[in-house]
């Protein structure tokens, strides 16, 4: 029987530079936090939290205009890029 796992896609970037890209572990985050296991969520992709807070806002912003959603957006979006190129370059050049 065919699970979620089997449907996800491969990181080509890791693939063909054999280099993880800043997006690699999002989809098994999202899997773990499905799965209840929040923790281990987070230490596999550090932005899942704050990503899914910026799209609550996003979403929300879409059916109720509320004062300051722009700045709020761009700042959350601000932090998730730091948060994610920091990851990046922990993985890639600190861990390793």
């Amino acid at each position: 029987m065919a699970s979620i796992e089997d449907f996800m896609l491969p990181c080509l970037n890791k693939k063909f530079f054999g280099i993880e890209c800043m997006g690699c572990g999002m989809q098994r985050s999202i899997l773990l936090v499905f799965q209840g296991k929040f923790e281990e969520a987070f230490f596999m992709y550090p932005a899942i939290y704050s990503l899914m807070v910026l799209m609550g806002v996003i979403v929300f912003s879409l059916f109720k205009n509320f004062k300051n959603s722009n700045k709020i957006i761009t700042i959350l979006a601000i932090l998730n890029g730091v948060i994610i190129l920091t990851n990046f370059i922990l993985k890639t050049f600190i861990n390793n």
